[in-house]
């Protein structure tokens, strides 16, 4: 039988190309270690190669693990990444499979890539099983075989509305299943660990890198409109265009809206287009929803990307883009989240994101997420970031550089009166608008990784779909008063969800017990 050390330099001896000094460290870590890793870089670190590592174990040990993944069109790609790894390694494809909300391909297959709520409600079903008095349906879901779970997008775990899908799934994931955790940098990694061994009593060994492969250039662009700016960014040959490029928006509406903008201009040459329309036309699949107008911006250049979408629009995007067919793909922050797009440079419209009137600056987890989009190791030796100013400023710091050429100490009366003219019809930022500055840019690339960290209360949605699998109170009060919080916000979540439970129980939807086993009953109802 083949020891875990053979296995560590089989996995780096079939390797395509000789890993980074990191890359080896983690993998060694990973086939050392005694209940997993968790493995802390900046984007373009390779971490997929490590994430590979655990899957290479479970083949070649004849069990079963999961890769999973915070969003749909990343566990797609994932899907397709790993089925043409297998295939390296000399497998079928079909020993992968696909589980998302509205796709399955190969459910049964040893390796499973699948969003994270699908393992959560996995482990759900089988501490169902195994509870006594449960009324878990019988075909729960067995880990026995299960040697591997590996988490991408990891420091998804401080996110303060699905956060808790990762942390109960440490908690329910059996002993003998080895966890790899692959995130970002953050700034807790230590803490974290930690935490995990003394309140989950899962040992994991640590691996931290704050390199970068391919540096960054950040530019603060005050003087240019959007249109403009991407325009200016298809110029030139092909080692001095900035493109291709992701754009960022914080709302769907503003993806078309920005997309629509720039399909007009020159974009990409008209022998891409060809290109382009050959291989849209051999899809043969543009009926539905807005696959007219998706089709419209693809041929001049532009690609869109976000969940409202159809998700075989979203692969065609990515896959045109992966093939640098595209100059532009206008998207919402889903796409920040690990997908692999050849991107050399990364826009940024705006920096505030929410509601009108109540706009934010993005967290510097989101940015930095944003951010690692651009350069990537095998195709770029730096990547650009532009984040631009509102509109009105550009329109302002304009007509600034116009007024201040006429000198204030003029003797010309045409010239005076010129100013005063200007002076008067001088634009101005608008009440109802919202703006934000270089220096809060600036400050978004100097910022410190986040921490991970527990957020928010059980959310009630979330509370009646784990009674629903287990009716065992127990569980979620352990999990509750184990939280990476402070204290005094354990207490408060524990409050809180006791009170939910009493209502729950009140309004007959569950029963409590005291610890002598007679049913609890709540002073209003004697």
């Amino acid at each position: 039988m083949l020891s875990r050390e053979d296995l560590a330099f089989m996995y780096l001896e079939q390797l395509p190309f000789e890993p980074y000094s990191f890359q080896e460290t983690a993998i060694f870590s990973w086939f050392s270690s005694e209940q997993g890793t968790l493995v802390c870089a900046p984007t373009g670190m390779g971490k997929t190669l490590i994430a590979e590592a655990g899957l290479y174990e479970a083949i070649k040990t004849g069990k079963k693990a999961y890769y999973t993944t915070p969003l749909i069109a990343l566990t797609e790609q994932k899907y397709r990444e790993i089925q043409a790894t297998l295939e390296r390694w000399g497998y079928s494809k079909y020993y992968v499979g696909l589980i998302t909300g509205n796709r399955r391909e190969n459910p049964d297959a040893p390796i499973l890539v699948v969003v994270a709520e699908i393992l959560f409600n996995r482990l759900l079903s089988n501490a169902a099983g195994k509870t006594l008095n449960s009324s878990a349906p019988n075909d729960s879901f067995n880990f026995d075989d299960v040697t591997t779970v590996v988490m991408d997008e990891f420091h998804q775990f401080a996110d303060a509305e699905r956060g808790m899908v990762w942390e109960f799934t440490l908690h329910l994931l059996p002993k003998h299943v080895r966890t790899l955790l692959i995130s970002a940098t953050v700034g807790n990694a230590y803490e974290f660990v930690a935490w995990l061994r003394d309140h989950i009593g899962r040992h994991l060994s640590l691996v931290e890198s704050t390199e970068r492969k391919v540096p960054l250039t950040f530019q603060w662009i005050g003087d240019q409109l959007l249109t403009e700016q991407l325009e200016l960014m298809c110029r030139g040959s092909e080692e001095e265009r900035l493109t291709p490029a992701l754009v960022f928006c914080f709302d769907r509406n503003e993806c078309w809206n920005v997309a629509d903008q720039i399909r007009g201009r020159d974009l990409i040459s008209p022998e891409q287009q060809k290109i382009v329309t050959k291989i849209l036309d051999d899809y043969g699949c543009w009926k539905e929803g807005a696959g007219p107008h998706i089709r419209q911006l693809l041929i001049r250049g532009v690609g869109i990307h976000h969940a409202g979408i159809l998700p075989k629009y979203r692969r065609i995007v990515e896959e045109l883009f992966q093939q640098k067919l595209l100059s532009f793909c206008i998207c919402t922050e889903t796409l920040a989240a690990g997908i692999n797009l050849p991107a050399r440079s990364v826009v940024l419209p705006s920096i505030l994101k929410g509601k009108p009137g109540e706009k934010k600056l993005i967290e510097s987890s989101s940015a930095h997420q944003i951010f690692g989009r651009a350069g990537r190791p095998q195709f770029d030796t730096r990547g650009y970031v532009f984040a631009l100013a509102h509109e009105d400023d550009v329109k302002i710091a304009r007509w600034k550089v116009k007024y201040d050429q006429i000198p204030e100490d003029t003797k010309d009366p045409v010239l005076r009166a010129m100013k005063k003219k200007m002076k008067k019809k001088a634009p101005v930022r608008r009440t109802t608008e919202q703006y934000w500055t270089a220096d809060q840019f600036q400050r978004l690339e100097q910022m410190a990784p986040d921490k991970l960290a527990s957020k928010g209360v059980i959310p009630w949605r979330l509370l009646a779909h784990i009674l629903s699998l287990d009716s065992d109170t127990d569980t979620l009060r352990k999990i509750a008063g184990r939280r990476l919080m402070s204290d005094k916000w354990i207490k408060e979540g524990q409050k809180k969800l006791d009170e939910m439970l009493i209502t729950l129980h009140n309004a007959g939807f569950i029963e409590l017990q005291l610890e002598n086993g007679e049913t609890w009953k709540s002073p209003d109802n004697g």
